[in-house]
């Protein structure tokens, strides 16, 4: 069986056709529950499938990864509580369009768009993961460092008005994502004696209260108010040239998302928020301002999440190396089933790349198909009144808290973070800086000291940063982006052209 059947099979069987369409419809509604993640939803599906056989276990599984991902945007737009943490940037102009009664427009561009950036992940996947994966396997630790550093970056994007209180929601969320057991040295930092705290704070824990809890509790002091409902604006399929003036970008943020997810660790939320902050900078003339519902908001994240899934699949599948946790999750499955993933699978079994590659395909088309059949269904939950709607969202912020790892501790400390951000929000403390600091801390001080020790210490260690072209690159990335951020580039350029 060529390379082009095995891509077929899973389109020409009607068995694996069922699966996935199972699978993404029911990652897209899981997903849309705050708390309730992909990983989380693709555990329990390994565990019910594990006496299938491979090829139908890994269908629903990839379903439901690509629902799972895509449906974390719809309570980010509708609500502005992200259903998962590729959809933190989602936020930020995705709930301003459906304040402002566009909802619709930013649930059905979210669609078209994820299914552009699923397709192009799928299709670097298909014909170039030998390539991305080689890129891949040359990060080191400073790379990392500086892709986080990137990533920290952001925080001027994310804070209106006072670059200064986003600085300091930054760095309390870089402190707070440093809680727990030391990765490298074993010792515990910020515990203050607590074993619960030994595992540190789970990142969806901060963005179920930062983003659900606190956005409530702040929209309870004008729950007399007209709802976002009464200004909902009908809305027809946008016209093709509208959807074509967003393509380039779409392109840019997905190969981008594509190399982000390849790395290991890295994941869709970096991807997301990277793409955002490139829209930010790329984009000329938005059809409104970042933050206040532009388009290209909602339309360069969920892109490049999507895409990003096409990435985590490439390491998986060319080096065993999973690209995050749910891919940790396939090799499990691989194991069960008694393959060894690695450089050798796609020789031994290149029947399951195959069918990976013709279910990510068949998936994608079906969360295009499903997310605009479902639109109007979406719609109604910002139909339901304040009253109603309120109660039931924290209701489903105390059970998503409680289910990641069925503890209490994570209900209080999901209901801490919801008195942190409500006091935030009062005071015009931006809230997504503090969540970019605690899922990026970490990542930023393990790089960072892995590079430092590697080097022993030695003057190594800085000459490091030029030794590689991937790190040139991004170091050049990284001041540019300082420059920019801090207006310096734009007064060079005024001075030179003066």
């Amino acid at each position: 069986m060529d390379f082009v059947q095995q891509i077929l099979l899973p389109i020409t069987d009607i068995n694996l056709i069922l699966l996935v369409a199972a699978g993404t419809l029911t990652g897209i509604l899981i997903g849309a529950i705050p708390g309730l993640s992909v990983t989380m939803t693709v555990a329990l599906i390994l565990s019910l499938t594990y006496s299938w056989d491979l090829l139908p276990a890994l269908a629903v599984m990839i379903g439901v990864y690509f629902g799972g991902v895509f449906g974390g945007s719809r309570p980010a737009i509708l609500l502005n509580i992200p259903g998962s943490p590729s959809s933190v940037a989602t936020s930020f102009d995705g709930y301003p369009l459906a304040s402002n009664g566009e909802a619709k427009m930013a649930l059905t561009l979210t669609t078209l768009f994820s299914f552009v950036g699923g397709i192009i992940g799928v299709t670097v996947l298909a014909f170039a993961a030998p390539l991305v994966s080689s890129i891949a396997i040359q990060f080191g630790q400073r790379d990392y460092f500086l892709l986080a550093m990137l990533g920290l970056l952001l925080v001027g994007g994310l804070s209106k008005g006072s670059l200064a209180k986003g600085i300091f929601a930054a760095g309390a969320g870089v402190i707070l994502g440093l809680v727990g057991m030391d990765s490298i040295g074993g010792g515990t930092r910020f515990t203050f004696g607590s074993l619960q705290l030994m595992n540190g704070i789970d990142f969806v824990i901060a963005i179920l209260g930062l983003f659900g809890l606190a956005e409530v509790l702040y929209q309870l002091r004008t729950i007399n108010k007209k709802s976002i409902t009464a200004t909902l604006k009908k809305m027809a399929f946008p016209p093709i040239k509208f959807i074509l003036k967003f393509l380039p970008l779409s392109i840019r943020v997905s190969v981008l998302g594509v190399l982000v997810g390849a790395l290991p660790g890295a994941g869709g939320e970096i991807a997301a928020l990277l793409s955002y902050d490139h829209a930010k900078q790329s984009v000329k003339k938005p059809s409104r301002p970042f933050g206040e519902g532009a388009y290209e908001g909602v339309i360069a994240p969920e892109t490049a999440n999507n895409a990003a899934i096409g990435g985590a699949l490439i390491p998986l599948l060319t080096l065993g190396i999973p690209g995050d946790a749910v891919t940790a999750i396939f090799i499990g499955a691989l194991f069960i089933h008694g393959l060894q993933p690695g450089p050798l699978l796609m020789e031994q079994s290149a029947d399951v790349f195959g069918v990976m590659v013709g279910a990510s395909l068949l998936a994608n088309i079906f969360l295009l198909i499903f997310g605009l059949l479902i639109v109007n269904i979406f719609i109604k939950v910002i139909k339901i009144p304040k009253q109603v709607l309120y109660p039931i969202i924290i209701v489903i912020t105390i059970i998503g808290a409680y289910a990641i790892n069925n503890s209490l501790t994570d209900v209080y400390w999901m209901l801490g973070f919801g008195i942190v951000g409500l006091f935030m929000k009062i005071h015009q403390f931006p809230v997504a800086p503090m969540v970019l600091g605690i899922i990026l801390g970490p990542l930023l001080e393990t790089s960072f000291r892995r590079a430092y020790i590697s080097s022993q210490g030695t003057s190594d260690f800085l000459l490091g940063f030029v030794n590689s072209p991937i790190t040139i690159i991004l170091l050049i990335f990284f001041l540019f982006t300082i420059l920019s951020q801090t207006n310096l580039l734009p007064r060079f350029k005024k001075k030179k052209s003066s």
